[in-house]
């Protein structure tokens, strides 16, 4: 990738300019458009879209607890910003999640459901993670159904997974309760991060924002830290690096991901801003991951983000992922704002960049999901475009404050006016 070696009058950061946001407004608005009317499933909670934007599986199809919970969070984001509409999708979400993927027997969510129960019970702090953010969006608008919904899962999480003598969760457990493996994910604990910080801003309970920094303090400060700031995913038992797990291609790929530095570096930000910048680490460390990320991860031939490396820092699964992309542009922007410098705007650019020539889909609308190596679109990993939330984030996350949520960021600005 060239370097852009900006003169003077180009220098103004992108997200200040007028045309710039005014084009992420319309790339928001578009997956907004997309996946509206076309994902709401009359049945219950949200269909998977093919390629074309057409329902998957229509007669009894799977639903997973991150994909619900994740449209009633985009959806809050819709509601907030003002798109008609949203408040539906955000409604017949949170009914799911709360009717048909709640175990109100031996509590805690299942982790996929269809039309005659649970599909998977097995309850995984992925999952979880997932309803605590769509639980604490949901308070935002005052839904009926959010302040239990957030004392439940948070009282599962703090029973069922919380592992105080690491400062983290566990990851799985079958679905009643009992231990499934020895195993720890950093994926879990960093979208439940994420999580806990929203739950943070929507209750002013700082116990959220405590857990919050013991898991990047765990996962970030001292794991990553110890390999250069490449961040593990699969951990033993006692939190040691499992350099030899081999999991689930989606969820649980082997090896290292860039897409999760890109990610953390983010998420590290916002934690250090949100709890009043008391952790020099943090920034220093969001530094660390987003140059890590672009050293080891970025395709200098042809663009995009590799998907994993394995523990020589050589590519392994080569495809591009739209989520990887998304994290960058959000990465890069917090960094903008508060590690300012040539290297991080630039990135930014070339992420768009490729973005824009290579993940839009703008036959068919939506983003392409997995693109090969030579960035033609591709379904080996995912039969479609069966998500809003990574791409969502990516063309709104630059337009507010690097200083929380993108929730708190909108709510700021609708207080202001």
């Amino acid at each position: 990738m060239r370097e852009l070696n900006m003169p003077a009058t180009t220098t103004q950061p992108w997200r200040n300019r007028s045309y710039h946001r005014r084009w992420l407004l319309e790339q928001a608005d578009g997956l907004f458009g997309f996946f509206q009317n076309r994902a709401f499933n009359p049945g219950g909670g949200f269909f998977d879209l093919d390629p074309t934007g057409r329902p998957l599986n229509t007669a009894n199809p799977v639903r997973g607890i991150h994909s619900t919970a994740r449209m009633v969070h985009c959806f809050v984001i819709g509601s907030l910003l003002g798109r008609p509409g949203s408040d539906l999708i955000v409604d017949h979400g949170m009914k799911f999640l709360w009717e048909r993927h709640r175990d109100a027997k031996a509590g805690g969510y299942f982790w996929t459901v269809d039309n005659d129960g649970p599909r998977d019970g097995r309850k995984q702090g992925y999952g979880h993670a997932f309803v605590l953010l769509a639980a604490s969006s949901g308070k935002l608008l005052g839904h009926p159904l959010a302040d239990r919904m957030l004392a439940d899962v948070t009282e599962i999480l703090e029973t069922k997974f919380w592992e105080d003598q690491h400062g983290a969760i566990a990851e799985e457990f079958n679905a009643d309760w009992s231990p499934i493996a020895p195993y720890h994910g950093q994926n879990s604990n960093m979208h439940l991060t994420e999580a806990l910080m929203a739950a943070f801003e929507a209750t002013g309970e700082r116990s959220y924002l405590d857990k919050a920094e013991r898991i990047a303090d765990l996962i970030i400060r001292r794991k990553a830290g110890e390999n250069g700031f490449r961040v593990a995913e699969h951990f033993d038992g006692n939190w040691q690096v499992d350099k030899g797990y081999l999991g689930d291609q989606m969820f649980r790929p082997p090896g290292t991901t860039p897409g999760h530095w890109l990610e953390w570096a983010r998420l590290v930000l916002q934690l250090w801003a949100l709890g009043g910048k008391q952790h020099a680490w943090m920034p220093d460390a969001a530094e660390a991951l987003f140059k890590q990320s672009i050293t080891l991860g970025w395709d200098k031939a042809k663009g995009g983000f590799f998907y994993n490396l394995d523990w020589n820092d050589k590519p392994d699964m080569r495809d591009k992922l739209w989520w990887p992309a998304s994290e960058g542009v959000g990465a890069a922007a917090f960094l903008c704002e508060h590690r300012p410098s040539a290297f991080h705007e630039e990135w930014y650019r070339h992420i768009w960049d490729v973005i824009a020539r290579s993940f839009i889909d703008e036959q068919n609308g939506g983003w392409h999901e997995q693109l090969t190596e030579d960035l033609q679109p591709s379904y080996t990993l995912f039969g479609g475009k069966g998500d809003i939330y990574h791409a969502l984030q990516a063309c709104l996350i630059p337009l507010y404050p690097a200083t929380g949520s993108l929730t708190k960021g909108i709510l700021a600005e609708i207080s202001a006016q």
